[in-house]
């Protein structure tokens, strides 16, 4: 590993993954849109190179001359209305990196995708890499990141050595699109008002990171591994959130159904105003579910250890403090 590209540079993953390989001493091209938010990459002396994962040309430029590609880029919604974009951007787009990558003759590709490919479990057992999806087609990030992966198979069959990682919900600086770090806003200023039963796992970006690196020395081609932190029920997650950062946690849990017919509602006014709702049925598609997994195979194979995340969340709320972004 020389030469290295990363896409979605300027997202949570991205940017911190940047900031360690620089930290290293490799030479690294930071792959985003033109228009992109460059906040993440703020202070970092990396090689910029715009473009887009939909558009072959330019991922080819940006490739030139690389031994090795982190996938990165991903558009993260959980509104229907974005379903086509989300499509275009997170499957045809992993589909021309495989591709693009088999042209020029890229030595490995490390590509992040995400636990929501994987399946759920009703036996109490934690999720692991061989629980099949099965969330179904209409769930447009979770399909989508399913189909992503099955494009890196096809890749592997064609000769392409590349590894899939599964982070869990990622909580770290430098999120400047707020997404794990949504928990942490939003039980700063007190928008929680309300839980659900069930549970998910949350990890330090730093975490994610680490496991990138690993990724490339010790990771099997074809091969998934999970990368999480720790399981939480939804309550717990709110209330370590609230005590970290000096916020409200909810008290007052519903029924799983109330939580869905809500949803339901904000879902119709999205449509109505053509805004995307705070809250839609696809965010709360896992609500009453303990999304809970284990890290077991990367710990086994790639000598992974998860960290704090009460230090993840700290860090998170300071830097956006710092960034004048909460």
């Amino acid at each position: 590993m020389k030469n290295i590209l990363v896409t979605g540079a300027t997202g949570c993953v991205g940017s911190n993954l940047i900031a360690a390989l620089l930290e290293r001493g490799y030479t690294v091209r930071a792959f985003h849109r033109e228009h992109s938010n460059l906040l993440a990459l703020q202070g970092l002396d990396v090689e910029h190179r715009t473009g887009d994962v939909r558009d072959k040309d330019s991922l080819r430029r940006a490739m030139e001359g690389c031994d090795t590609v982190f996938h990165a880029a991903a558009l993260v919604s959980f509104w229907k209305k974005k379903y086509q974009e989300q499509y275009d951007v997170n499957v045809i787009g992993t589909r021309n990196i495989i591709n693009v990558s088999l042209k020029v003759g890229i030595e490995k590709l490390i590509h992040t995708s995400s636990v929501a490919a994987l399946g759920y479990r009703l036996d109490g057992k934690l999720i692991d890499e061989m629980t099949p999806y099965n969330w179904g087609p209409n769930i447009g990030y979770r399909y989508t990141k399913h189909l992503a992966e099955l494009e890196v198979l096809n890749g592997v069959s064609k000769g392409l050595h590349a590894v899939i990682l599964n982070p869990s919900v990622i909580i770290g600086p430098r999120d400047v699109y707020v997404h794990g770090g949504q928990i942490v806003r939003d039980i700063k200023r007190g928008r929680i008002p309300i839980y659900v039963r069930g549970g998910m796992n949350i990890v330090s970006v730093h975490d994610v990171v680490t496991g990138h690196l690993a990724a490339v020395e010790h990771g099997r081609s074809g091969e998934r591994y999970i990368l999480a932190g720790m399981n939480f029920t939804h309550k717990e997650v709110f209330d370590v959130a609230a005590k970290v950062v000096g916020g409200r946690a909810p008290r007052i849990r519903i029924p799983v159904r109330s939580a869905q017919f809500a949803a339901r509602m904000f879902d119709f006014i999205g449509e109505v105003t053509n805004k995307q709702p705070w809250v839609t049925s696809d965010l709360i598609s896992g609500a009453g579910k303990c999304n809970w997994y284990t890290a077991e195979k990367a710990e086994r194979e790639l000598g992974y250890h998860p960290s704090s995340v009460e230090d993840a969340m700290r860090e998170t709320y300071e830097w956006y403090v710092e960034k004048k972004m909460i």
